[in-house]
C-alpha cells in the first residue's frame, strides 16, 4: 500500500531539508571535481559538457545549456576550449543545416571515461544499507523539485 502524501505544508519544510545536504553536497562535489579535474585538465564545467555528450550522444550547443540550465553562452565557450584542446569535434546535424552538433572525439571519450572511472569509485565508498527502492525515491523527489523550479521561470 502507498504511502499517504505529506500535507503541503510539512512536504514544503522537508524538502527546504533536502537543500540543506544538496548545496554542501553538491559545493564538496564540485571541489573534488574541481581538484581532481585540475590534474586532467578537466575542469567542472568541462567535465559537465563532456559527460552530457557521453551519456547522451552528440547535442547542439543550445540542447546542452538547457540540459544542464547553463547559458548558452557558457556552454559555447567551454564547448570552444574543448575544441581547442580536441576533445569534441562538431559534426553535422542532420536536423538543421546550420546548428552543427558537438560530438566527443576518441581522446575526449577517454578523458571523461577516466573522469568518471575515479568518481565510482569514490561513489562505491558510500556503502550502507541503500537499495534500489531508496535511489529510485531520491531521483524521483529531486526530479519532482527540479521541475517545480523550471516551471518557476527563474532562468
Amino acid at each position: 500500500m502507498p504511502e499517504p502524501a505529506l500535507d503541503p505544508d510539512e512536504l514544503a519544510e522537508r524538502l527546504a531539508g533536502i537543500y540543506l545536504v544538496v548545496g554542501p553536497l553538491y559545493r564538496r562535489v564540485l571541489r573534488l571535481v574541481e581538484r581532481d579535474g585540475a590534474e586532467d585538465g578537466v575542469p567542472a564545467g568541462l567535465r559537465a559538457v563532456l559527460d552530457l555528450l557521453r551519456r547522451n550522444g552528440p547535442m547542439t550547443v543550445p540542447q546542452m545549456g538547457r540540459a544542464q540550465s547553463l547559458s548558452r553562452q557558457f556552454v559555447q565557450r567551454t564547448v570552444n576550449d574543448a575544441l581547442g584542446s580536441g576533445l569534441v569535434e562538431l559534426v553535422d546535424n542532420p536536423a538543421h543545416r546550420r546548428s552543427r552538433l558537438v560530438a566527443l572525439t576518441g581522446e575526449g571519450q577517454h578523458r571523461i571515461d577516466a573522469v568518471v572511472g575515479r568518481e565510482h569509485a569514490q561513489l562505491r565508498e558510500v556503502g550502507g544499507d541503500i537499495g534500489a527502492a531508496d535511489v529510485d525515491a531520491c531521483m524521483k523527489v529531486l526530479t519532482r523539485m527540479l521541475a517545480a523550479l523550471d516551471d518557476a521561470d527563474i532562468e
